[in-house]
C-alpha cells in the first residue's frame, strides 16, 4: 500500500513538472516569434496571437498529459501482467496441491498439482464448491476455518481428501488466511500426498509386530517342541505294536500331522531368521497326496469335494525340503478350505509349465478376494478372514518357502467366484553320471 502511494505521488509530480516545463517552453518560443515577426502589428492581431498561444499551449499540454498517462498505464498493466504470470508460475510449479477458496468454499484458484492429485480439472473446480472434502470431514474443515479466522494457522495436519473417483487419500494439510487488496478474505489450502509415508509407517508397525511375534514364537517353540516330540515318540511306539491290526495308515497320518505341527512351530520361530533347509529330490504327486490325506477329516467335515489332476507330473520331482514343501501345500489347501462354502469344490492340478518348471494350481469356488486386498495378501499379518480365524502369516510364510526353493507364487481371484493359487517350482533333474565313473 505504501509503495502504491509513493508511485502515484511520483506520477503526479512528474506530470506537473513536465507540464510546467512545456508551458514555459511554448510561451518562450511564442514571445520570440512575436518579437521577431509581429512587433509592429496592431492590437487586434496581437490579441489573436495571444489566444492562439493559449490554445496551442493547452493542446500541447493535453497531448503530453494523455501520452504520459497512457504510457504509465501501459507500464502498470504490463507490470501487473508480469506479476500475475509470476504468481501463476509459482502456483503451477508448486509440488503441493493448492486451492484458494472463500468462506463459502467456492474455489477461485486450483493449480496443476491439485489436478494431478485429485483428478479434477481447473475448469471443473473454479467457481464451484471444493469437491475434494469428504462428507465426514466437512465438520473438521469448518473447525479449521474458524481457527484460521482467529489468526491461528492450521499447519501439517494429517487428514483425508477424495479424488474425482471418490477414492479417499491421506494428505497433509495446511490452511492459511489470505486477504486480497480489495479486502475479500480467502483461505489458502495446501495439501501434500502422504500415502507413501503412511504405508511406510504401517510397514514399520508390521515390522514391530513381526519382531514381537518372533519373540513369542521362541517361547512357543520352547514349550511345544518337547510335548510334540513326546507325542511323536508315542505314535511310533504305538505303530510298532498295532501295525498288525490295520491301524498303521491312521497312525501314519497322525505321525505326519504331528511332524507338521512340530515343523510349523519351528518355521514360525525362523520366520525372521531362517537357517538353510535340508533339500532333497521329492516327488510332487506323493507330497500333494500326503497333505490331502492329512486334511481328509477337515474336508469330510465341510463336505468338500476335492479333485486331484496330477497325471501330467507323475514321477516328476523337485529339489525341496519335505517339511517346508508340505507346509506350503497345507497353507494353500487350508486357505481354499476356509474360503469355500459347505459342499464346495477344490481342484489341485499340476502340470509342466515349461520343460524345467512345474506348476501347481490350487483352485476353489469360494468367496474370492477383493481386488484392493489382492495386492496385500502376501504381507505379514494381512488377512481377509474374520476375527479369530487367521493370523495373516500363512501366505507370508508360503511365499518365503517358494522363494527359498527358487520358485514363484501368485494369486488370481474373482469375488464370489473363487481363487486360484499358482506355484511354479524348478524341476529336479538327476545329474548324468560321467562315463567311466563307478556307481
Amino acid at each position: 500500500m505504501e509503495a502504491s502511494t509513493r508511485s502515484r505521488s511520483w506520477l503526479w509530480t512528474t506530470l506537473i513538472l513536465s507540464s510546467i516545463s512545456i508551458a514555459a517552453f511554448v510561451f518562450a518560443v511564442w514571445e520570440l516569434v512575436e518579437y521577431r515577426f509581429f512587433r509592429d502589428t496592431d492590437y487586434t492581431t496581437l490579441h489573436y496571437l495571444y489566444i492562439s498561444r493559449g490554445i496551442t499551449s493547452s493542446l500541447l499540454l493535453a497531448c503530453w498529459a494523455a501520452w504520459f498517462v497512457l504510457r504509465s498505464r501501459r507500464q502498470s498493466i504490463e507490470e501487473l501482467r508480469r506479476s500475475r504470470e509470476r504468481y501463476r508460475s509459482l502456483l503451477e510449479v508448486s509440488p503441493e496441491a493448492i486451492a484458494l477458496y472463500d468462506g463459502t468454499l467456492i474455489v477461485s484458484e486450483w493449480n496443476a498439482a491439485a489436478e494431478r492429485l485429485y483428478g479434477f480439472g481447473k475448469q471443473e473446480v473454479i467457481g464451484n464448491p471444493i469437491p475434494t472434502v469428504l462428507q465426514e470431514k466437512k465438520e473438521e474443515l469448518r473447525r479449521f476455518l474458524q481457527q484460521v479466522e482467529t489468526g491461528v494457522p492450521v499447519l501439517d495436519r494429517e487428514t483425508l481428501r477424495q479424488t474425482k473417483h471418490d477414492a479417499p487419500i491421506e494428505v497433509q494439510l495446511s490452511l492459511l488466511r489470505f486477504q486480497d487488496p480489495s479486502g475479500q478474505t480467502y483461505f489458502l489450502e495446501v495439501t501434500a500426498d502422504i500415502r507413501e509415508r503412511i504405508r511406510l509407517r504401517q510397514t514399520l508397525l508390521e515390522v514391530e509386530k513381526l519382531t514381537t511375534i518372533g519373540k513369542m514364537a521362541a517361547g512357543t517353540a520352547h514349550h511345544l517342541n518337547t510335548p510334540l516330540a513326546t507325542m511323536l515318540l508315542r505314535v511310533q511306539m504305538m505303530r510298532e505294536r498295532v501295525r498288525e491290526n490295520g491301524l498303521g495308515t491312521d497312525l501314519d497320518y497322525l505321525e505326519t500331522g504331528t511332524r507338521f505341527c512340530q515343523h510349523f512351530v519351528q518355521r514360525l520361530l525362523e520366520f525372521s531368521r531362517r537357517p538353510p533347509g535340508s533339500k532333497q529330490a521329492e516327488e510332487v504327486t506323493r507330497a500333494i497326496e500326503s497333505v490331502v490325506g492329512f486334511l481328509a477329516p477337515s474336508l469330510a467335515d465341510k463336505q468338500a469335494r476335492i479333485s486331484l489332476e496330477l497325471e501330467a507330473v507323475a514321477g516328476q520331482r523337485i529339489l525341496a525340503d519335505r517339511n517346508q514343501f508340505e507346509a506350503l501345500l497345507l497353507v494353500l489347501l487350508s486357505n481354499a478350505l476356509d474360503a469355500i462354502a459347505l459342499g464346495g469344490n477344490i481342484v489341485v492340478r499340476s502340470c509342466l509349465s515349461s520343460r524345467d518348471r512345474i506348476e501347481i494350481q490350487v483352485r476353489d469356488d469360494g468367496l474370492g478376494i477383493a481386488a484392493a486386498d489382492l495386492a496385500h495378501v502376501f504381507e505379514p499379518f494381512f488377512t481377509t478372514k474374520g476375527a479369530g480365524r487367521g493370523t495373516g502369516l500363512g501366505l507370508a510364510i508360503a511365499r518365503n518357502i517358494v522363494l527359498e526353493h527358487g520358485g514363484s507364487i501368485r494369486l488370481e481371484s474373482t469375488p464370489q467366484q473363487g481363487t486360484v493359487a499358482y506355484v511354479e517350482l524348478p524341476v529336479w533333474r538327476a545329474s548324468p553320471v560321467p562315463e567311466g565313473v563307478a556307481t
